[in-house]
């Protein structure tokens, strides 16, 4: 049985699964981790953490942040729930946290719209509700018609709210899988089982929890030399090593070939479920305001941060699709189906930047351009094979199976650890205080804020 001490940090380090602690933070928590356990550790994940913990804030600003570090929560209906319950004498007892549970928000709007006669799902102001005949001949004659009308129009805004929230859950998330894949999902019995698998898994979804910064080149990588020294450390012991739940942030085909049939094959069946919900996202995206394909540019009317978040998600689980299929031997499954990677939107004042310092439009662009759209290969209105993928990416000028368009993306090689700034709207700052004030003061949001990135970064 592990000590208390180890015990806390097992659990501080499973809860990070789902938060955005600055991947510092986490190697704070596994150095502190090895300690209490009194593990020896080699001379390279030593300096590695030593490096990485040089810059946590548990040692720097006393543990503050600028930065939240949790994903963002969608607002509940505790304060629609409330109102129902002064107004309607039918509300079942209502458990806690009842206004983040969609299943007893449904509950209360069912029960009271049994006590007006209003049937759930029948929203019409004109059409559904009952005239003063109708009122009284369902018992309803001591209920004015503004008490009436009121009650109404409180079932229906709550029906709204109900589907807004259902929404914005779903959209966190594609967020938090999108950024960490199916870390978060990891029971804290598999996770914990091996100190050295939990290590590693925490921190790969620390840093591939890391905030997007605003540059016109590439984005930080995930896999960093505090991984690699943390992955060599499971290599080492490989038959400890609990290989499946390594995978599920780490889907290298080192890392696959130690799984069994039916672990791979679990794996593919959530990612393929996973896939066809973020279709179906990315087409409800499409359907209110359809993209400028050739370019991927921001328009009016474009909603970004919906679109953003589910290409994301797309993106992680097609390249976890990709590397578990190749590991079962199933590529012949591309040779009919393939669908394609999707591109974020980008800003105009982005994309101008781009231009300036000599860049261009991203040939992946021009890939997506010219493929069906994701949602219509998976539902087999369109066809998509690998051959469709290839002839494009020939036109353009882009390698198919280096650019992960038809095979699981390369090994990435470890990076040099770097800190993790501190950001404003993706605008790096020198410290949490400095990134806390030109917050309040609204520095870098609105225009201008390609030549305000300029002059900070």
């Amino acid at each position: 049985m592990p000590s208390p001490a180890v015990e806390q940090l097992l659990s501080e380090l499973h809860a990070s699964l789902k938060l955005r602690k600055r991947p510092e933070d986490v190697a704070q928590l596994i150095q502190d981790l090895y300690a209490a356990q009194g593990t020896h550790l080699d001379p390279a994940t030593e300096a590695a953490l030593t490096k990485a913990t040089e810059h946590s804030l548990r040692k720097l600003w006393h543990g503050y942040t600028s930065m939240l570090e949790g994903f963002a929560r969608p607002v509940g209906a505790q304060r629609q729930l409330t109102r129902a319950a002064s107004l309607f004498t039918n509300v079942p007892d209502l458990q806690d946290g009842a206004g983040d549970d969609p299943e007893q928000i449904e509950a209360v709007i069912r029960r009271a719209g049994e006590e007006i006669r209003r049937a759930y799902g029948h929203n019409d102001f004109g059409r559904d509700r009952l005239d003063r005949a109708e009122r009284a001949e369902a018992g309803l004659g001591e209920l004015s018609k503004r008490q009436y009308n009121k009650r109404f129009r409180l079932l229906c805004r709550m029906e709204a709210k109900l589907a807004r929230f259902i929404h914005e859950q779903r959209r966190r998330e594609v967020t938090i899988t999108g950024k960490g894949a199916f870390a978060h999902k990891l029971p804290y019995e598999l996770f914990a089982v091996d100190p050295d698998t939990a290590a590693f898994v925490a921190y790969v979804t620390a840093r591939s929890h890391m905030r997007s910064i605003f540059t016109n080149g590439k984005q930080r990588q995930v896999y960093d030399e505090v991984a690699d020294a943390l992955y060599k450390r499971l290599l080492a012991q490989p038959d400890q090593t609990r290989w499946y739940a390594v995978a599920h942030v780490h889907p290298t085909a080192e890392v696959l070939e130690r799984l069994s049939d039916e672990d791979l094959t679990e794996l593919l069946a959530q990612w393929t479920r996973f896939l066809r919900e973020v279709a179906e996202l990315l087409e409800d995206a499409w359907e209110r305001c359809p993209l400028e394909r050739d370019t991927m540019i921001v328009r009016r009317g474009n909603d970004s941060s919906t679109w953003n978040q589910a290409a994301q998600a797309w993106n992680t689980a097609r390249a976890h699709w990709l590397a578990l299929l190749t590991e079962l031997g199933r590529v012949e499954v591309l040779d009919r189906i393939c669908p394609g990677k999707v591109p974020r939107l980008m800003a105009a004042d982005v994309a101008y930047w781009h231009r300036m310092s000599g860049g261009g439009l991203h040939p992946d662009t021009c890939v997506w351009a010219e493929l069906p759209l994701p949602w219509e290969v998976l539902r087999g209105e369109k066809e998509c094979p690998r051959s469709l993928v290839e002839a494009a990416c020939a036109r353009h000028g882009v390698d198919p199976v280096a650019g992960a368009w038809t095979a699981p993306r390369p090994a990435a090689k470890a990076i040099a650890f770097r800190r993790t700034p501190e950001l404003v709207h993706g605008v790096a700052v020198t410290d949490p205080l400095m990134a806390s004030a030109l917050r309040s003061a609204g520095i870098f949001s609105g225009k201008g804020k390609r030549a305000a990135a300029q002059e900070w970064l």
